[in-house]
């Protein structure tokens, strides 16, 4: 399988196996002049050369629709590229079946089936770096619509603010930017890590700083738990990551304004770091159904596979376990 994470910076291209080790990688710049994204087709021949490849999927930082199998909108990508952004421009160019998916949903399925939430049923994987978004996996099924969904960080948590056209989402509160300008109007130069080492070693103004940005990240979690009642909130993401300041923080906002269940919803930091999109291309078309994986659309991400299914010939050995759940299987269903 390849993986491929298009970003608006680099794109990098990876072929990994079934039970999520990434063989090979190559990066390459994101060349934003370009009229079509020439580029992806490319990389995956390139970087499948001499490995029984048998599919590819593509990760985009935007609106998916799955039905088209089409990107609809992505902020950060040449605008121009968005009517070549298709499963079928990219499986006749790179000559073998190609999908599409939302980064996060890919980092979702990594972190589900490899990651953090491995021995989770129920899976919320939130990003916090650039923007924030988040990928569900729920009952051990991807949850995705004809439209990629999860964006938690366009979500309003501040109303009056919504109203008078000030900063309100999750995103315009917490992400690495609102963070950025938070510490620019406290007169505090440092960004990115050095901030997060201002703040390890106690900084008030910077303190002050992170803690009102997670804090709505947290809110965002909360609203998630409402809706989802996962088990697990995996968090990762350039933001995220600096889990020693980011998760005690969310936990805490949880604990206070999440569902009674909150206190079983475990909190903790991602596994896979970057590569979580990449290694979750090892599960992608198995976690969508899609038939490259030999899979039906009813078949949903599990611990176990029962019976002849470990004897199918289309599931590569060490694949990840998605199958349908008990209670079908028993019916027939």
């Amino acid at each position: 399988m390849v993986a491929v994470d298009l970003g608006g910076t680099h794109v990098r291209a990876a072929v990994v196996s079934a039970d999520g080790t990434v063989a090979r990688r190559i990066r390459r710049t994101t060349p934003s002049g370009a009229e079509r994204p020439e580029i992806l087709p490319e990389m995956i021949a390139e970087v499948a050369t001499g490995f029984p490849v048998t599919g590819a999927v593509v990760g985009v930082p935007g609106i998916v629709d799955h039905d088209a199998e089409a990107l609809v909108r992505a902020p950060n990508l040449p605008p121009g590229w968005i009517p070549w952004l298709t499963g079928e421009w990219l499986s006749r160019s790179a000559g073998l079946p190609v999908s599409l998916g939302n980064d996060a949903d890919l980092a979702a399925v990594g972190e589900a089936a490899f990651g953090a939430g491995r021995t989770y049923r129920d899976v919320v994987y939130v990003t916090v770096s650039t923007g924030v978004g988040a990928g569900v996996v729920v009952n051990r099924t991807l949850l995705r619509g004809q439209h990629s969904g999860g964006e938690v960080g366009h979500t309003i948590i501040d109303w009056e603010a919504a109203r008078a056209g000030r900063p309100c989402t999750v995103e315009t509160l917490g992400a690495g930017p609102a963070i950025a300008r938070a510490a620019a109007a406290a007169g505090i130069a440092e960004r990115d890590g050095a901030l997060a080492e201002l703040v390890r070693a106690g900084h008030p103004a910077a303190t002050e700083v992170w803690t009102r940005a997670i804090e709505a990240v947290g809110i965002g979690v909360v609203n998630l738990a409402w809706l989802l009642a996962p088990q697990v909130v995996v968090i990762g993401g350039g933001v995220g990551n600096n889990s020693d300041l980011v998760l005690p923080i969310v936990d805490r906002a949880l604990r206070r304004h999440g569902p009674a269940v909150a206190g079983e919803i475990a909190v903790v930091a991602a596994e896979l770091g970057d590569d979580a999109g990449i290694i979750g291309g090892a599960a992608w078309f198995a976690a969508i159904g899609h038939p490259a994986a030999g899979a039906g659309p009813d078949q949903v991400l599990g611990m176990e596979r029962a019976g002849n299914d470990a004897l199918d010939p289309q599931i590569p050995p060490g694949a990840p376990t998605w199958s349908r759940p008990p209670e079908e299987a028993a019916a027939g269903g």
